[in-house]
């Protein structure tokens, strides 16, 4: 199974554990709060765009998704496969400066 797979599937089956981090990233957006919803709504139609193969404990990945009125999100997540529980480590609204399409990051 693939990542977004196992990812959407905690969703659909309400396995999903935010840190402490990501809430405050999601409460203090620059460009406006990040509701749970939202983060529901990108992940479902996102596609994984980086992947973080080293990250300890778990690997993770960067998902970029929509909303459905066509906010541009990224969430950082990983995978805990012992739980089967996707653990959101932070999401934000890139910052189109820093991205190409939200989906390659621009050469500084």
């Amino acid at each position: 199974m693939e990542w977004i797979q196992k990812i959407r599937k905690c969703f659909e089956f309400n396995s999903v554990f935010y840190t402490r981090h990501a809430k405050f990233e999601m409460e203090n957006e620059e460009f406006g709060r990040i509701l749970d919803y939202e983060v529901y709504e990108a992940v479902c139609s996102g596609d994984v765009i980086e992947a973080y193969d080293g990250d300890k404990p778990y690997p993770s990945v960067l998902v970029f998704g929509k909303t459905r009125v066509s906010r541009p999100l990224h969430i950082v997540c990983a995978y805990n496969e012992d739980e089967d529980m996707t653990i959101i480590i932070t999401v934000y609204h890139p910052d189109p400066d820093l991205w190409i399409e939200y989906t390659r990051r621009r050469k500084t």
